[in-house]
């Protein structure tokens, strides 16, 4: 009986030790869609690494740029059902699962990047995570890509009349492609890893990015208007499976916590300092710089947001005004 009663408690340990293993050591994929020389990369390799080396090799993550993992879409999909491990995604690609995350990236929401972060590091980002969260999907920390400007190969756009018959891309979502109709463009969306070569080969006049994605896709190749509508700020999420998420020790969690969220405020730093010199590099590089009516953009997308108030819902809408003021 004590012989028997020994050997079940020696499997019992061998048994929770098994578990404790399986739960401790994880390999993550980390995808996301931006070129090697984007702060997304640098800062989500600098992220890695602190991850590898804080838990002493037991969660490791290899960061994969350039859609190798797929589009951004490909890479929520990937979230969902765990076949992706992790990626670093714009906000407003999580429409697709979410419709209410379109809020951070409505049109003119967001005066200064200060502004934005303060909302996402606190109320908003706590309200956002949740969401996502119910679709299997754990928010670690916000990232981001930056005010967008537009660009094309045709003209300055100083008004919204400028836009008339041009055929812009624009991220695969309703808020983006409503604003653009609202503005007399002719949006249409393509995935980003695509977008380059329609470009080059005309099958857009237009695009809109920020300064630091227009510089390291090298879009100054194809395009040679840049108008600073700064008509939308981008946040990004850098982002882990839940699935993948509940493997990992707590003991292990808060240390991926810790490190995400000093590479959140790192790459904010670096897409600030890298915006503050792009103009004079991206003029360098040929492109026309111009200033737009922003009064007149503002008033164009204002229908906009009447269309999407029943979609964010007063609670959402009453977090974000509380922000804006």
């Amino acid at each position: 009986m004590v012989n028997t009663l020994r050997s079940f408690a020696l499997t019992a340990a061998a048994l929770a030790l098994s578990a404790t293993t399986s739960i401790a050591d994880v390999s993550i994929r980390l995808g996301h869609v931006l070129p090697e020389a984007h702060s997304w990369h640098e800062a989500a390799t600098g992220f890695a690494k602190d991850v590898a080396d804080k838990t002493e090799g037991r969660v490791t993550i290899e960061v994969f740029a350039d859609g190798q993992l797929g589009s951004e879409k490909n890479v929520i999909e990937g979230l969902q059902f765990g076949s992706v491990q992790a990626g670093v995604i714009g906000s407003g690609s999580f429409q697709s699962v979410e419709p209410k995350m379109g809020i951070i990236e409505m049109p003119y929401a967001w005066t200064s990047r200060e502004q934005a972060f303060t909302a996402l590091d606190a109320d908003l980002g706590d309200a956002l995570e949740a969401l996502l969260e119910s679709k299997g999907i754990v928010v670690l920390s916000w990232w981001e890509t930056g005010f967008r400007n537009i660009t094309n190969s045709k003209r300055p756009i100083e008004k919204p009349a400028d836009l008339t018959g041009l055929k812009i891309r624009v991220t695969p979502d309703k808020v983006r492609l409503a604003a653009f109709e609202g503005l007399g463009a002719e949006p249409a969306p393509l995935s980003f890893g695509e977008l380059y070569s329609a470009l080059q080969q005309g099958l857009f006049d237009a695009q809109e990015n920020p300064l630091s994605i227009i510089d390291a896709a090298s879009f100054y190749e194809v395009q040679k208007y840049i108008s600073l509508s700064q008509h939308i700020f981008g946040a990004a999420s850098l982002s882990i499976s839940k699935s993948t998420w509940d493997k990992i020790s707590a003991e292990d969690q808060a240390v991926i916590r810790e490190a995400a969220q000093h590479w959140a405020e790192e790459q904010r730093a670096m897409a600030a300092a890298v915006e503050a010199r792009l103009v004079e590099e991206l003029e360098s590089k040929g492109m026309q710089f111009n200033e737009v009516d922003k009064t007149a953009f503002v008033e164009a997308v204002a229908p906009v947001w009447e269309q999407q108030a029943e979609v964010f819902g007063p609670e959402l809408i009453t977090i974000l005004d509380s922000y804006r003021k």
